[in-house]
């Protein structure tokens, strides 16, 4: 942030993640994408929580929500995405497939577009809970040099690696229910019945 770049924050499904509104309000401002979840009437309490201390900024998982993220990055602010959130499709430059866990996994360019039109290094970060009582620590690493690469499957690999590295410290609080695999380059569906034996 002191050299005026910004920061790309990659927050997996590690932890508790909705908490980290108040670690990011702390540091500086922060904008992150959010998808709205099903039920309209949850929106305003998801923004609630997520915009607190008042410094952080949600913006919708659009066209105007990624301007706005360059522009946070242009003004040396914090970014937030969750690296492991699959894209939709394959399709367009979306995203591509990368191992994960040696599986392959749809996973997104964004991160990787971020950083190498911005120049903004990118941190792994999670919260996660130490011990029986409500206590978190905040871990996190530095992306390798691979995530600003043009080589997309190479910046996807790397993006994959370092929530892997996350989880791997904390298995059990690691979202495994987020269906990671659920599109296959083959277009097999593991979780589907018939394709169980795969994972």
């Amino acid at each position: 942030m002191q050299q005026g770049k910004g920061v790309v924050i990659a927050m997996p499904h590690l932890g508790n993640f909705e908490i980290s509104a108040h670690f990011f309000g702390a540091i500086g401002k922060a904008t992150g994408l959010y998808r709205p979840p099903r039920k309209e009437e949850l929106e305003s309490v998801m923004l609630e929580g997520r915009n607190r201390p008042g410094q952080n900024r949600m913006v919708p998982t659009d066209r105007h929500g990624i301007k706005a993220l360059y522009e946070a990055l242009g003004n040396g602010e914090l970014i937030v995405i969750l690296p492991d959130q699959q894209p939709k499709t394959a399709k367009g430059g979306g995203g591509v497939f990368a191992p994960f866990f040696d599986v392959p996994a749809l996973t997104m360019t964004l991160v990787n577009r971020f950083a190498r039109k911005t120049g903004a290094p990118v941190y792994f970060i999670a919260f996660v809970r130490t011990g029986g009582k409500p206590e978190y620590k905040v871990i996190g690493l530095l992306a390798g040099e691979d995530i600003v690469s043009r080589d997309a499957e190479k910046a996807a690999t790397e993006l994959n690696a370092g929530v892997e590295k996350l989880a791997r410290q904390y298995p059990a609080q690691y979202q495994w229910t987020y269906r990671r695999f659920r599109e296959q380059p083959d277009g097999s569906n593991p979780y589907k019945k018939q394709d169980s034996s795969r994972l």
